[in-house]
């Protein structure tokens, strides 16, 4: 799986409620809605801004906070393919898998974009390639790459597991 689009960089320690307010995820479960809404707690008017296929680049602890899923549906929702972050929250991480967002641990990415460069991500291979530059970072085990692909652990399970 290869993705490629422009960067939106964010800094360190970004949380879900910056990421999908209360505001917004008090009212709605619906996907889509909540796309609108992405990253409004940190800089409003994310989704009007990007397009389909953008990538976020991240500093530390990125979706650190809730639990809830909302936060990574809202991301996928609102048309960014992937994020790289130089680390994830664990219950981010997990959750992003579990919804389908591909993401990323790519430490030595953050200080070398910046915002509107075009990176191209290979899942498969560990690779980000941007400005004739090459980082690598340890891909997923192929099992959760196979969940990724499915768009998700619902999905994947529908896919593979309950036609068996």
């Amino acid at each position: 799986m290869i993705v490629r689009g422009k960067v939106w960089k964010f800094g360190d320690n970004v949380n879900t409620d910056q990421i999908i307010p209360w505001k917004y995820k008090s009212k709605t479960i619906d996907p889509e809605e909540l796309g609108r809404y992405a990253m409004e707690g940190i800089r409003p008017n994310f989704s009007s801004m990007i397009s389909k296929g953008d990538i976020i680049v991240a500093g530390e602890n990125f979706g650190c906070g809730s639990s809830r899923e909302q936060a990574p549906l809202a991301i996928k929702y609102s048309g960014i393919s992937a994020v790289v972050a130089k680390s994830f929250a664990r219950i981010f991480l997990r959750n992003s898998i579990n919804i389908g967002l591909p993401i990323v641990e790519c430490p030595d990415l953050y200080q070398y974009v910046t915002e509107g460069d075009v990176i191209e991500i290979d899942f498969e291979k560990g690779s980000i390639n941007v400005k004739g530059r090459e980082f690598s970072f340890k891909p997923f085990p192929p099992f959760l790459q196979k969940i990724l692909k499915s768009g998700g652990l619902v999905q994947y399970y529908r896919k593979y597991i309950a036609k068996k």
